[in-house]
């Protein structure tokens, strides 16, 4: 078994995994993005789940909006945006099926486990 306490810093950071799965926090400043029209993960899906604030998600061009408690899931493949549209830090908790990150925050090669 692995644990640990999440801590949502800034930014983006690896927390725990395994060759399976990998969770990873995420804190956007208010008018901040993270990803763009070309931001996608070629292995892995993403279900992401927002702690606290509000934002947008474009996913292939179509916005969701965000607010805490709200889960999507982005599929491998899908082009992807998030966008903290509101006045406090926007912090998601995501999921990688399997891992798309080294425990740095490089992103992995399709496929490959860090």
């Amino acid at each position: 078994m692995k644990a640990t306490t999440l801590r949502f810093g800034e930014g983006f950071r690896v927390a725990l995994g395994n060759r399976r799965a990998q969770a990873a926090t995420m804190t956007l400043a208010a008018g901040d993005c993270e990803g763009g029209p070309d931001n996608r993960h070629r292995g892995a899906d993403q279900w992401l789940f927002v702690t606290a604030g509000r934002g947008v998600a474009i996913v292939n061009g179509r916005r969701h909006a965000l607010r805490a408690g709200t889960l999507i899931l982005i599929e491998r493949g899908d082009r992807h945006e998030i966008r903290n549209t509101g006045r406090t830090p926007l912090r998601t908790l995501n999921i990688y099926v399997p891992p798309a990150y080294t425990r740095s925050g490089d992103e992995l090669p399709r496929g490959r486990a860090g």
